[in-house]
């Protein structure tokens, strides 16, 4: 039996060279034909397909697992079409997902979607669990709210396992650290609580869920150590030899804003039970160490 993954990108890829790694076939849905190739030089089987259009979706019967790993172009993350051939968030998150449901053989026996801790909106620094109230503020986190109910009436709802991953960093993704370098100011309050999850640990954690978790299943998952931001910047422009960061307020309607009106505590106390997943990288300062020592 195969794996399917829609969005093979920056956590999707890593699970797909895992699964392969592994001796299973991987096949990889994208929209873009270059992505399409290049997916297929990696040894996936690529299927060149917009989740937006049920018609493409012709999917393989021989199906075990589905991982759900889809992103969003930031550029148009508005909630409302831009471009020519741009898609609103709602419209891949949600009817995207609504087509894939029913495209989907019955063959699968695991949907792990990837869902994001942007479905909480406590602002106070609350410590959140998979019981605390969702109330998400952004356009991503109420996209996602919804394909996870979208999920909890489909008839693959006793097969599901979502993982509401924290802030994903990793090789290549260490926000702001241009800026740090440069000694330019960072526009967020240097208070507030950081979650957040190496890529490489959230994808072995993805292949954790599949084999340990009993769905259907629900994982908030973070390495566990939040951080406050002016600490994690501190110890990034350390790594990274630049003058300590300096912070200055964002301008009220920016997407900086947003993300710091949000301010909360993960704890994967659930996650950490049940899949006992031995982190690469325990907290930020581990995972930078590393990054920086090789990429930045």
């Amino acid at each position: 039996m195969a794996k399917l993954i829609f969005g093979c990108g920056y956590l999707g890829l890593r699970v797909a060279r895992l699964w392969k790694a592994g001796g299973d076939k991987v096949h990889a849905v994208t929209r873009s034909t270059e992505r399409g190739a290049a997916l297929a030089t990696e040894g996936l089987a690529a299927i060149v397909a917009d989740v937006t259009d049920p018609s493409q979706l012709v999917l393989p019967q021989d199906v075990e697992t589905v991982l759900w790993a889809v992103g969003f172009d930031r550029s148009s993350a508005t909630g409302k079409s831009s471009a020519a051939g741009a898609h609103a968030i709602q419209d891949v998150y949600v009817s995207g997902l609504a087509n894939v449901l029913r495209a989907l053989p019955q063959s699968v026996g695991r949907f792990i979607y990837i869902s994001s801790t942007g479905v909480y909106g406590q602002v106070t620094g609350s410590e959140v669990d998979e019981d605390s109230p969702c109330r998400p503020t952004r356009e991503g986190g109420r996209a996602c709210l919804a394909a996870e109910e979208l999920l909890r009436a489909s008839p693959f709802a006793d097969r599901t396992i979502v993982l509401r991953l924290a802030g994903i960093y990793g090789p290549d993704r260490i926000p702001r650290s241009s800026d740090l370098a440069a000694g330019r100011p960072i526009d967020a309050h240097s208070d507030g609580w950081l979650n957040l999850i190496h890529v490489d640990d959230a994808a072995r954690i993805a292949l954790l869920a599949e084999q340990k978790a009993r769905p259907p299943k629900l994982y908030v998952v973070s390495d566990g150590q939040p951080v406050v931001r002016g600490d994690y910047y501190r110890e990034l422009a350390r790594l990274l030899g630049a003058p300590p960061p300096r912070f200055v307020e964002p301008p009220a309607d920016s997407p900086a804003a947003a993300r710091a009106g949000s301010d909360k505590r993960v704890n994967p106390r659930r996650m950490l039970a049940d899949l006992s997943p031995a982190l690469l990288y325990p907290s930020y300062r581990e995972g930078l160490a590393a990054i920086c020592r090789t990429d930045l």
